[in-house]
């Protein structure tokens, strides 16, 4: 049985390697990333990286299952704020993924390959979104006359396909429009400003 300070430092290594991780995957994406680049990050040794996590596979899937749970978890405080109109929680959402995105653009491929082969690990949050606040403001807004009525899955793909969808297809729209790293990371903060619009055109009552 280890004594606690041992648990301690085993604890320790492993949330710096974790943490290292994160760093230079979001900074240089999963491809670019060596176990000794982490190792070096983490002050520790590839030995002891590789006898905690495997290998890079097993750790970028570990970095990645720790990320979506942040991100759901952020993403169910905005859809069951009781402070926040309907209108405003899409402006939170369409920010609130648009911000975090930029800081992680692998987390939309690991979330699509874990709703397909591992659907049962994907945090409790994704289907909470269903029975949310903010899906029931829709359907208040909708009674009230104020917005049209569509099939709700469609308003959540909407959004979700026009804030996140681009993030995913990252490489092809550089590649479509001849642009940088930068020059996409401003277009995606224009989309911030512009999708909330969007969305508001798509469910007003025409006039």
């Amino acid at each position: 049985m280890k004594a606690p300070k041992q648990k301690e430092a085993v604890t320790g290594a492993r949330q710096r390697i974790i943490d290292a991780a994160l760093t230079l995957f979001t900074r240089h994406g999963y491809a670019a990333v060596k176990t000794r680049d982490i190792a070096s990050e983490a002050g520790i040794n590839l030995a002891l990286l590789n006898y905690y996590f495997g290998g890079k596979e097993k750790l970028f899937e570990i970095v990645m299952l720790e990320n979506l749970g942040r991100f759901f978890k952020g993403v169910s405080l905005i859809v069951n704020d009781e402070s926040t109109t309907f209108y405003r929680k899409i402006e939170l959402l369409v920010d609130f993924y648009i911000t975090r995105l930029t800081d992680n653009p692998d987390l939309p491929l690991f979330v699509l390959t874990q709703a397909k082969n591992n659907p049962k690990r994907l945090p409790p949050q994704v289907q909470h979104i269903g029975t949310s606040l903010f899906l029931k403001q829709y359907r208040d807004e909708v009674k009230a006359g104020r917005l049209i009525k569509m099939n709700e899955g469609h308003l959540m793909l909407n959004l979700l396909g026009l804030s996140i969808f681009p993030f995913s297809a990252r490489s092809m729209a550089k590649k479509i429009r001849n642009i940088s790293d930068e020059e996409f990371i401003d277009l995606m903060k224009e989309r911030r400003k512009l999708i909330p619009q969007w969305m508001k055109a798509m469910l007003q009552l025409k006039k």
